[in-house]
């Protein structure tokens, strides 16, 4: 089943896993358990990278943040974001641009199921399904166990 559930992680639900955000760290760290074990792939695009950084690295220190990202790295696959993106997400309806990079790096990626975001009110616009930490993983752990 790895394969077929293929998801796009917003910043916010990375951040909840590495930082260990309570009360949303939970369905974080189910997301990743599943990635961990091959059941899911999960992208992050490469701009969600350098926003983790800037709030790990404030929480937890340069070294650490760094640390962190690179685990995250070994888990993730990462979603480039190009000229292309950008210039979508210029041209866009999105209320919020860095959830139009995310929306666009998502579709560049293709085979995207959902976009799994904290915050899904800032993705009224998209073209891919946005579901919630708690949404997805009602929808996909039990088919997973």
């Amino acid at each position: 089943m790895a394969s077929k559930n293929k998801i796009f992680l917003d910043t916010d639900v990375a951040l909840d896993h590495l930082a260990d955000r309570q009360p949303f760290a939970e369905y974080a760290h189910r997301l990743f358990a599943l990635a961990e074990t091959g059941k899911l792939t999960v992208c992050v695009s490469s701009l969600s990278f350098s926003n983790l950084y800037y709030i790990l690295r404030k929480l937890k220190g340069h070294a650490d943040a760094q640390a962190l990202l690179g685990k995250l790295k070994l888990l993730v696959r990462v979603s480039s974001v190009a000229e292309a993106e950008i210039q979508s997400a210029l041209s866009s309806s999105f209320k919020d641009f860095e959830d139009a990079i995310q929306h666009f790096a998502a579709k560049a990626e293709g085979g995207i199921s959902a976009i799994v975001t904290r915050n899904k009110a800032d993705y009224a616009a998209s073209e891919i399904s946005v579901l919630s930490p708690e949404e997805f993983l009602a929808k996909h752990e039990p088919a997973a166990e």
